[in-house]
């Protein structure tokens, strides 16, 4: 299991959790309304450059532009067909 931010780009991912941090103890809670969600695919399409924030993601037909501190609220785990 790994963070969101370590993702590759373009290799799917299932979201495996979705978490609070101390700086931002209301991310899960919004990340959910969004849709990140334990069990949905998600696709890390690109980072910003430089400094890598934000990071841009793909859920089903949405795709989002996420914060690093957001993004490292996010577990997730490779796709079996893709490792």
């Amino acid at each position: 299991m790994e963070q969101l931010p370590q993702a590759r780009i373009g290799h799917p991912y299932r979201i495996v959790a979705v978490r609070h941090s101390a700086d931002m103890p209301d991310c899960e809670r919004q990340l959910n309304e969004l849709g990140f969600m334990p069990g949905e695919q998600i696709v890390l399409l690109r980072r910003a450059m430089p400094g890598a924030d934000p990071l841009v993601v793909r859920i089903g037909m949405s795709t989002f532009a996420l914060r690093a501190a957001e993004a490292a609220c996010i577990d997730i785990s490779s796709e079996p067909d893709h490792e």
